[in-house]
């Protein structure tokens, strides 16, 4: 009965729309004269896939399930590395080698000897100083543990040593958040080996240096600037005094000691830097004793509330971590898929995938043999991104500058075509801000572009990769109205801002990794509004000068509750399944594949031209509808019409022929629609499910210069047919 009733509705909406002509509508008009560019969807839209908890890599992957991710029709891969995000080293290969017998930086071995990799894994750092982090949040900071035996070191990647410039060019930093405005008095930065001969003690003058980098500057503390020739001179309490109360202080590390740690000086890397035990901050009592307001504890994470593990330790930042570690320290909860997994398992289409290679928290030599491994395997290769969202890990442009030079020549040294590119932004809505340098700048793109034509390297970046979260993830009613209106105008203005920073004309822009939100658990990808907004995304993105648009993410992983808006269910995936990654339903950001890849291109890989479309639909100030012209070899033309408006809106089309020619669409015009009709999303929890579940529904139209078209509220609409003049 259900599909009874569901057919005649269908029909209901067909006959409307078919006898709509009397209606008033807003106007779309088309210039079919100047095509953007041309398009292949193959290459235009991309897929991805991301690490997973432990042991459920072989069911996600399973034969039935990558069908039906490959069904969604779209076409290159991008290969997400969430251990960058953790303040992990990526052991792509678990077979290879420390430095030392007993641990040290590691290479993953670049044989092809040995079996396919199915699985690979992230190892934590012993030696940072981050209290949380972009991922799981299940490390901690050694600066503030209560443990004088653990010491947060710098990536001595950083060091003269291997950056050549100036030690001064990298100063490395520690970021104490005091937990509230407070007035400070005193601080003891207990040192580990290599020490700081100088350092300085300032406080930032904005809200939160963090979040918010480009309101506020860094102000020395009286009596912070601080010069020792020894570890216990450079580690004694000192009084500081600040002009008011404040929150946030920094220690900036200027020069390094160069003496070694506790891991010996054979081996270079462990004598470079500054290493710190522990930081305590406050005040001085009567009796000259510093009383420290700072919490040190072995826990971390991101709010100041007790955690599982107990009281959340103080809060620290800090500029880069050293990535030596040993075999003890694997993480047992999650597993990225093993490279041979995907590249065998058919989602690369065998076009070339974008690979990541480690590099915030490893090393140029395992970066190079896994270049070395992929094409000694013969894997084709779009490109190689170096290192993942360098902003969520609060590193600084030239910093970040520093470590891409090093890993491209190192790999190019061994493969000098393969197109390399990052810097991999995590997903802003304008231009990427950073603390002010002398000059005042504070463009994170243009000071890291600054960085590669100063060190003659602008010509290692092959291409800009960016993410995209544009929203907060509990959207409804008019927030998630207004978000879906506003997509198509933070797309130009992101990709715009990349441009302005100085990115040169002929470095392509790719989205690497996107949805609604970064929020992992938001229930608007389910929801039909998540359909908009992936195919507004997309396809403004490729119109803005984007060369491709990716989708996150492929795997079929659970529901779960937002804990910012605990009625919601979902995820970022196209599917409802289970735990065991058992596929029970198709979502709505299938169904917006199927819209792009199938109806609004047509099936296969076949080009077409990009073409600019305006509409006079208004809603809240913004467009209510926009829309994408394709025209095809064969000569008709495929418009996809996006009503964000929860109600209808009727339209009539006129396509600009230039010399005061205009052009309708004429004769048969096949209609595909994907709304509210055709997919709705039940909530029921953990057992949230869509029904209906589409397809779209397709119908034919007799069309001429008088027809006008109904667009159902919240809708994707494509209609392909001829014009004539």
């Amino acid at each position: 009965m259900k599909n009874t009733v569901r057919a005649i509705s269908l029909l209901v909406f067909a006959f409307a729309l078919a006898a709509e002509p009397a209606r008033a509508a807003n106007r779309v008009s088309i210039d079919a004269v100047h095509a953007i560019r041309t398009l292949r969807p193959m290459s235009a839209f991309g897929h991805t896939v991301d690490k997973e908890p432990a042991g459920s890599i072989p069911s996600l992957y399973s034969a039935h399930n990558v069908a039906q991710m490959l069904d969604a029709g779209w076409g290159w891969l991008s290969y997400r590395l969430f251990t960058e995000l953790t303040v992990e080293d990526w052991h792509w290969n678990p077979n290879g080698r420390f430095s030392t017998p007993k641990g040290g930086y590691w290479t993953s071995d670049a044989s092809i000897s040995n079996k396919l990799i199915a699985d690979s894994f992230g190892y934590r750092l012993p030696h940072s100083g981050f209290t949380s982090d972009q991922g799981g949040n299940e490390g901690y900071s050694r600066l503030t543990d209560g443990d004088p035996a653990t010491y947060w070191k710098s990536n001595p990647y950083l060091s003269s040593a291997f950056t050549g410039d100036p030690e001064r060019l990298h100063p490395q930093w520690v970021v104490i958040d005091a937990g509230s405005t407070q007035t400070i008095g005193a601080i003891k930065v207990s040192f580990a080996n290599p020490f700081a001969r100088s350092y300085r003690v300032e406080y930032w003058t904005g809200s939160d240096p963090m979040n918010d980098p480009g309101n506020g500057t860094w102000k020395p503390f009286a009596n912070g600037s601080i010069t020792a020739s020894t570890i216990s001179a450079a580690s004694a309490a000192r009084a500081i005094t600040a002009p008011k109360a404040v929150r946030f202080i920094r220690v900036l590390l200027l020069d390094s000691s160069g003496t070694c740690d506790s891991h010996g000086k054979s081996d270079p890397r462990n004598c470079v830097g500054f290493a710190i035990s522990e930081i305590s901050l406050g005040r001085f009592d009567a009796a000259h004793r510093l009383r420290d307001i700072l919490i040190h504890r072995t826990c971390g994470g991101e709010r100041p509330v007790p955690q599982p593990c107990g009281t959340r330790q103080s809060a620290t930042f800090v500029s880069s971590v050293d990535p030596w570690h040993d075999a003890t320290t694997r993480v047992r909860n999650q597993e990225q898929p093993g490279l041979d997994l995907i590249a065998r398992s058919g989602l690369t289409r065998k076009l070339g995938a974008f690979y990541p290679v480690p590099m915030l928290y490893s090393t140029p030599e395992n970066a190079a043999a896994e270049v070395r491994y992929l094409r000694a395997r013969g894997y084709a290769i779009a490109g190689i991104e170096l290192g993942e969202e360098p902003d969520g890990q609060y590193t600084t442009p030239e910093d970040d500058g520093a470590l891409y030079v090093q890993w491209a020549r190192a790999i190019h040294r061994i493969a000098p075509s393969i197109r390399l590119g990052g810097p991999v932004f995590s997903g802003v809505n304008d231009d990427l801000q950073t603390w002010p340098d002398a000059a005042g700048d504070i463009s994170w793109l243009h000071r890291f572009i600054r960085y590669l034509y100063a060190h003659n390297a602008i010509d290692q970046l092959s291409f800009m990769s960016f993410e995209h979260y544009p929203f907060d993830g509990c959207e409804h009613g008019t927030q998630l109205t207004r978000d879906l209106l506003q997509e198509p105008g933070i797309m130009a203005r992101v990709v715009n801002a990349w441009r302005q920073d100085g990115l040169p004309p002929s470095v392509p822009l790719y989205i690497t990794e996107a949805n609604f939100s970064a929020v992992n658990f938001t229930e608007t990808p389910m929801l039909v509004d998540g359909a908009l907004w992936q195919a507004d995304y997309m396809a403004s993105a490729l119109s803005d000068g984007v060369e491709a648009a990716v989708y996150y993410q492929d795997e079929p992983v659970p529901l779960s509750a937002n804990a910012s808006c605990p009625g919601d269910w979902g995820n970022l995936t196209m599917f409802v399944a289970d735990t065991h990654g058992t596929i029970r339903a198709r979502g709505a950001q299938f169904w917006a594949a199927r819209m792009l890849t199938h109806e609004w291109f047509a099936p296969g890989n076949a080009a077409a031209q990009l073409y600019r479309a305006t509409t006079d639909a208004q809603l809240m100030n913004l467009p209510a509808i926009t829309a994408y012209p394709l025209k095809a070899k064969d000569g008709t033309w495929s418009l996809m019409l996006i009503n964000k408006d929860p109600k209808a809106r009727t339209v009539s089309i006129e396509f600009d022929m230039g010399n005061g020619r205009a052009g309708t669409y004429n004769g048969t015009v096949r209609q595909t629609t994907f709304g509210p009709v055709q997919y709705r999303w039940v909530n029921k929890g953990a057992d949230s499910i869509p029904s209906p579940d589409g397809p779209p529904a397709r119908t034919q139209l007799h069309a001429s210069a008088q027809t006008r078209y109904v667009l159902p509220g919240r809708s994707i609409t494509v209609l392909r047919g001829s014009i004539h003049a």
